[in-house]
Formats: C-alpha cells, sequence, structure tokens
C-alpha cells in the first residue's frame, strides 16, 4: 500500500476537524435542548444518549485530527514518520464514522416521536444516509 503523503493527511485533517466541530456543536445543542425539555420519556433517553455518544465521538475526531494536522504541518518540531500517525488516524477517523453513526441514530429516531409512520420515514431516510455517506467516503 502506498504511503499518504504529509500534505494530503494535512489537508483531510483539517477537514475533519472543520465538520466534526460543526457537528459535535451541533450534537451538543440537542443535549441542552434535550435536557431542557420536560419529556420523560424512554425515546427521550435515547436522544440524550445518541447525542452525547455524537458529540463525544465528534470531540475525539477533532482532538485527534489536530495532533494529525500538528504533525504533518511543515516547520513541526519533533521528526515524523508515517507510523507515528496511525494511531491519531485509526483513533480520528473510527470516532468521526461512530460520531455520524450516532446523530443518524438521532435524526433515525426523531421521527417516532410523532408517529408510526414518520418514524419509518426517518428510519429509512437515516440508513440511506448511512449507506451513502458509507459509499462516498471509501469504507
Amino acid at each position: 500500500m502506498d504511503e499518504i503523503s504529509f500534505s494530503y493527511l494535512n489537508k483531510l485533517a483539517e477537514q475533519m476537524i472543520t465538520i466534526s466541530s460543526l457537528l459535535g456543536g451541533f450534537s451538543i445543542a440537542v443535549i441542552a435542548n434535550l435536557l431542557t425539555s420536560d419529556l420523560k420519556t424512554k425515546l427521550n433517553k435515547y436522544f440524550v444518549a445518541a447525542s452525547t455518544l455524537a458529540a463525544c465521538f465528534f470531540l475525539i475526531t477533532v482532538f485527534a485530527m489536530t495532533n494529525l494536522l500538528l504533525k504533518t504541518t511543515t516547520g513541526f518540531p519533533l521528526k515524523v514518520d508515517q507510523s507515528s500517525l496511525e494511531i491519531p488516524k485509526l483513533i480520528g477517523a473510527t470516532s468521526f464514522y461512530l460520531g455520524i453513526i450516532s446523530l443518524l441514530t438521532l435524526i433515525s429516531l426523531s421521527g417516532w416521536t410523532k408517529s408510526k409512520k414518520l418514524g419509518i420515514f426517518t428510519t429509512t431516510i437515516g440508513i440511506i444516509t448511512l449507506i451513502i455517506t458509507i459509499l462516498m467516503t471509501g469504507i
């Protein structure tokens, strides 16, 4: 397998930091909204759990990719080789996809608060979105 250039990894890390910051912030806003609501349903507990997982996974991605970004930026003061980038790449990518799955779980569950028909619709759209996301990111 060919090595990925530092330049490419740097740009990839930059993009993942931006996306994860946005989605993590959204997830945290959902948590805050849910915690201040008066809903005491079992479904609300799943919403809080999915939002919390999404926010945490996206935060992990931000820090892992920041590590990768720093190490692949010209002028980094320590010697860096491909093997020292494996852990931040693995942790960052894994937590990014787990964050997406958690966020899509939240979206998929949202319709069930209103009706069975809407629940089936949002779940179907969530699954389709997950499949397309996986296909477009080349996993």
